[in-house]
């Protein structure tokens, strides 16, 4: 933490790169390679435009930004020098800095300063990283409101909380004369239970927050031939799956990233559903129905050009999906499917027409998806749960306090009640820092990129 810090802040490569700087000799280190008019008296966050000097020669160029302490991310004082972009540049002014008293930034470090000088929790720390790993508008909308804070503010709540209990219940242990036992136990039961209710809250989010990060596992699914592959291209935008008049083309799980208005698809193309006796379309097949298993959302194609029976739609009845989107294929083709069996069996709202090949009804079912997910019919929620290291310690302090519930209801003395209790108080506190090992940080932060 004496060490002063710089590291490449822009990907290397572009018309601009970034070199940042942080640490109580940032300035000094930075009058020795930077020449510009104010260089005795800098000011806080103000821009300087100069020249990076080494032994009497301009190197390039630059604008530099300086940040003075405490009113900076880390908390420090903190240059970021603007230069030209490419590899040469930018690493001639990182190996001058390093040369003349910098220390080359590990993965993560800045922001893990801003978490050791109390510039942001352990939760924000996190966010930082899953907004630069953003995938859609929400994602990026969950990971803001988390840098924000706004998980650590609830989740502060209960730690405070359940910090308030603790006190109580060491005082009774110190002066027993002063409680009564059993009002004590009851007090300590209803607050528990509030508690608990928060972080079930959290919990609930915890499915949603996932498909905000990772997107909406979404399958296609039906028989030989109806455009799934097709759909697949139309939604991506572009020849993602090979498209062929002959069945069977598909064998195997061909997956795509897709953004559908607001909302983050992983797209799985399937195998044609059908009975064969090629072994390999066989595991295809089988494949397919697994996948659909997984999925949060399955896209059920039938080809609207042909008759579609009973028997052709109890293939896929009764599989237990949790929701299902019914695609009429080729609409551009005179329609023989009865649209209202499909309706009476998967829903009337259920039922899209489309022509994946002419891209009709693509904005529409794309919208339909958003729509679907935003009013909660695919899990959403507000406050949401997105990292699955928060998911499991919320999780894990739950238990702990179902089994202080459950001391309490056994008649346990107050010293096993406040095992539990104090064991959740430690988990939530890893989420945001309060309660955390150096070897926890430093594996947070080696996940980070360099520079950030």
């Amino acid at each position: 933490m004496e060490d002063t810090i710089v590291g490449i802040s822009a990907p290397v490569g572009g018309p601009i790169s970034i070199i940042r700087m942080s640490g109580h000799d940032g300035l000094s280190i930075l009058k020795k390679i930077f020449t510009w008019k104010d260089k005795q008296n800098p000011k806080s966050h103000r821009i300087y435009h100069g020249w990076v000097v080494y032994e009497g020669e301009k190197v390039d160029e630059v604008l530099v930004s300086v940040m003075l302490a405490p009113k900076t991310f880390t908390r420090e004082d903190v240059v970021e020098i603007n230069c030209h972009g490419g590899a040469l540049v930018a690493q001639k002014i990182l190996l001058l800095l390093v040369k003349h008293g910098a220390r080359l930034a590990e993965p993560g470090e800045f922001t893990k300063r801003a978490f050791l000088n109390g510039r942001i929790d352990l939760s924000q720390a996190e966010a930082v990283m899953d907004i630069i790993n953003a995938k859609s508008d929400l994602s990026h909308k969950s990971a803001l409101n988390q840098l924000q804070g706004r998980l650590g503010l609830l989740l502060n709540a209960s730690c405070e909380a359940l910090l308030v209990l603790l006190a109580r219940i060491e005082m009774a242990i110190d002066y027993p004369e002063h409680e009564e036992a059993d009002i004590m136990a009851h007090e300590i039961k209803l607050k528990l239970v509030d508690i608990l209710a928060d972080l079930e809250r959290l919990l609930a989010s915890a499915n949603s927050g996932k498909i905000i990060r990772e997107g909406i596992k979404t399958a296609i699914i039906g028989e030989p031939n109806v455009g799934k592959s097709s759909l697949l291209n139309a939604l991506a935008g572009e020849d993602r799956a090979i498209v062929t008049h002959v069945p069977g083309t598909t064998r195997d799980v061909l997956r795509e990233a897709i953004k559908a208005g607001d909302v983050f698809l992983e797209i799985s193309d399937t195998a044609g559903i059908r009975d064969t006796d090629d072994v390999v379309e066989s595991e295809g097949v089988v494949r397919s129905f697994k996948e659909s298993q997984r999925a949060d959302l399955v896209l059920l194609v039938f080809d609207g050009s042909k008759a579609v029976t009973q028997e052709q739609i109890s293939k896929f009845q009764h599989e237990g999906w949790e929701k299902v989107l019914v695609i009429v294929n080729k609409s551009d083709l005179p329609s023989k499917v009865d649209k209202d069996l499909l309706k009476n069996t998967f829903g009337e709202a259920s039922v899209i027409e489309i022509s994946a090949k002419n891209y009709i009804g693509i904005d529409a079912l794309c919208h339909k998806i958003q729509n679907m997910f935003l009013k909660g019919e695919i899990e959403y929620g507000g406050d949401l749960v997105t990292n699955a290291r928060h998911i499991s310690l919320i999780s894990n302090a739950k238990d702990s306090l179902v089994n202080a519930m459950s001391a309490i209801g056994d008649g346990l003395h107050i010293d096993f009640i406040a095992i539990d209790i104090q064991a959740a108080y430690a988990t939530l506190g890893e989420i945001t820092g309060i309660v955390v090992t150096d070897e926890l940080i430093d594996k947070i932060f080696s996940e980070f990129c360099l520079g950030k």
